[in-house]
């Protein structure tokens, strides 16, 4: 169905909260300054009284992303009007129609606060998310992991979004973006193919991906760099750090890539193969010197040590502006991730890597967002329009409830007239917000959460468990001040209703 606007619902009111109306403060939204294309800080927004809306907040998705906003927003005394098409409208993927329903592994990753994915759960609980707080509750033995009984999950968010009193369930399918009203899109990787061409019709086809194809990242500290040397092809610059190899460590390396063990297809993916994005072990598959001569070609560059060019070369590109992250240049892949690790360490320099983020090539439905989001997650085209969860760009679990979480409150906060919230840079979902909204467009790629992704310490640490403490230490500090500067954060849940 086409989503009615939320003019053209009533049934869930701001009384319906039991909350007292808030006074309104000087705040966005936000329209940019005519002329203005590219992305300025929140203070160059100009108010605009004419598109803020006290009606209902429309959500539309009630995946992990969902749920956090809709919790967040109307514990923050907005209504809600959650939309979530299953079961009426199955997914290939999803079992229930339990909303969070988790799809894929029932491990939100670890734990442990010296860790990125660690401290970003660390985060959320201090900001509140009901999606952490779901978690800890369903939480089964995994050693310094958070891993979840996957129908206690689900059981006890479905409960909460039913007992959140500002909270109305619609269990039917949007089709169509409503054109009015505060709207939140966090319908997921599987985003339904009409509402994803409504997307598209918004944003441009060329702004929407509906497959990624990732290389893998790693961490720059972790490399070797007596065994690589940085140069671009011809001379043209030093961007690239090049891994070169012999004969028989290209041999080794392409004999090991054909027998590792590739991550089997789901039934509902049916992924096209295309020229620019095709798995590296499918091209090692066509002979054995096809990647000599594509993303692993030596032309045009000189190994400094030999004065030779090498038989072939591996490229690492800079994944930020800091460097602490190296994406392996054209090698997307489809290998298990135990495979990803045991190959790729063959690589001349990576013998002891540590990756950030490991290869993947699977359905998933994505914008550009860099090109589309503001930091307050915000579409810049239409400020009452947000997108949370994994279609903004963003990659696990835990990080799509962040997404949900700052687009959540930010919806609650512009329907009430209150100055609109940017997480600190030097936190992990700040970290998360900047990478959709500040990378370079022409690369963007799904991200998790990863230290690399912080801004650099002022002063260098060297050695690497001193450093990460101190990037702890730092988020947690810059985390606290932003909180008091924000104002308290809500409370918890209560009772509502769900409409078949």
């Amino acid at each position: 169905m086409k989503a009615p606007d939320p003019s053209e619902r009533t049934s869930t009111s701001r009384a319906s909260s039991g909350r007292e109306r808030r006074s309104a403060s000087i705040s966005p939204w936000l329209t940019r300054p005519e002329g203005e294309t590219t992305l300025e800080p929140l203070s160059s927004f100009i108010y605009n009284p004419r598109i803020v809306s006290l009606l209902p907040i429309t959500i539309i998705g009630g995946g992990l992303a969902g749920c956090e906003a809709a919790i967040q927003a109307a514990r923050r005394g907005v209504p809600v009007r959650l939309y979530e098409m299953r079961p009426h409208v199955p997914t290939p993927a999803h079992r229930t129609g339990g909303l969070a329903e988790l799809v894929c592994s029932n491990s939100l990753r670890s734990d442990e606060p010296t860790t990125a994915p660690g401290l970003l759960k660390e985060e959320l609980r201090r900001l509140g998310s009901a999606v952490i707080s779901a978690a800890d509750a369903a939480r089964v033995p995994a050693g310094s992991a958070l891993a979840v009984d996957r129908e206690a999950f689900s059981r006890t968010l479905t409960e909460w979004i039913s007992g959140e009193p500002g909270i109305e369930v619609i269990r039917e399918e949007v089709r169509d973006v409503p054109r009015k009203g505060i709207v939140i899109v966090a319908s997921g990787p599987l985003t339904s193919d009409a509402l994803s061409d409504d997307l598209a019709a918004i944003f441009g086809r060329k702004n929407l991906a509906f497959y990624d194809a990732i290389s893998p990242i790693v961490e720059a500290e972790t490399l070797d760099t007596s065994r690589l040397f940085r140069a671009s092809r011809y001379g043209k610059g030093e961007d690239y750090l090049n891994c070169p190899m012999t004969r028989d460590e290209y041999t080794a390396f392409y004999n090991a890539l054909l027998s590792a063990e590739v991550v089997p297809e789901r039934p509902f993916e049916n992924i096209p193969y295309f020229e620019g994005c095709m798995p590296i072990e499918v091209m090692a598959a066509r002979g054995v010197d096809t990647l000599r001569f594509g993303p692993m070609k030596p032309v045009g560059l000189v190994d400094p040590r030999t004065n030779r060019r090498p038989y072939a070369v591996v490229q690492l590109r800079p994944e930020t502006r800091s460097a602490a992250l190296y994406n392996i240049v054209g090698f997307q892949t489809k290998l298990a991730y135990p495979e990803q690790r045991r190959v790729f360490r063959m690589i001349p320099g990576l013998e002891k890597v540590e990756f950030a983020r490991l290869g993947s090539l699977h359905r998933n439905t994505f914008i550009c967002a860099p090109a589309i989001l503001g930091e307050t997650l915000q579409t810049r085209a239409r400020g009452t329009l947000f997108l949370a969860g994994q279609i903004t760009g963003v990659e696990g679990y835990v990080e799509s409830a962040a997404m949900g979480w700052v687009a959540g409150v930010n919806a609650a906060r512009l329907s009430l007239k209150e100055p609109l919230i940017v997480p600190p840079a030097t936190t992990v979902i700040g970290s998360m917000v900047g990478h959709v909204t500040r990378s370079v467009p022409e690369s963007f790629q799904p991200m998790n959460a990863a230290f690399g992704l912080l801004p650099s310490l002022l002063q260098p640490v060297s050695d690497r468990e001193a450093r990460r403490n101190a990037l702890v230490a730092r988020a947690r500090a810059d985390l606290a001040g932003w909180q008091a500067e924000a104002g308290a954060l809500p409370t918890a849940p209560a009772r509502t209703r769900e409409r078949a």
